[in-house]
């Protein structure tokens, strides 16, 4: 596994085009111990460094983690059953009056709850 954590690391690397020594800087660690992990020689790489290079690369941090081992199929679906969705209501461009009645409708919600009560 730890192989294929190198190369997925190298692959999104070149494909950046980035460099050992930007990526390590970005990711806070060496350039060598970047270079380590691409070969697949650390043997059980931390999760905080993990994470800091899935975000200076771009690539999902759960990935990551599975190819280094530290997760198996049950733990990922676990996570991303509790990873957050997004707002259903994000990125859409509604008017005034949409948010108005979008309001209306929570206040009317919040208002039956507080009758249930």
């Amino acid at each position: 596994m730890l192989t294929q954590l190198g190369q997925v690391l190298r692959e999104r690397r070149k494909e950046q085009q980035a460099s050992l020594d930007t990526v390590a800087r970005t990711a806070r660690i060496s350039g060598p111990y970047l270079l380590k992990l691409e070969r697949g020689t650390v043997a059980s790489p931390s999760p905080r460094v993990l994470g800091r290079v899935a975000h200076a690369l771009d690539v999902p941090f759960l990935e990551l983690m599975e190819l280094a081992g530290s997760l198996d199929e049950q733990d990922l679906v676990t996570l991303e059953a509790r990873a957050p969705r997004p707002h259903p209501l994000a990125g859409q461009q509604l008017s005034p009056e949409d948010w108005r009645q979008v309001g209306d409708f929570i206040r009317e919600l919040k208002s039956r709850r507080t009758a249930q009560a």
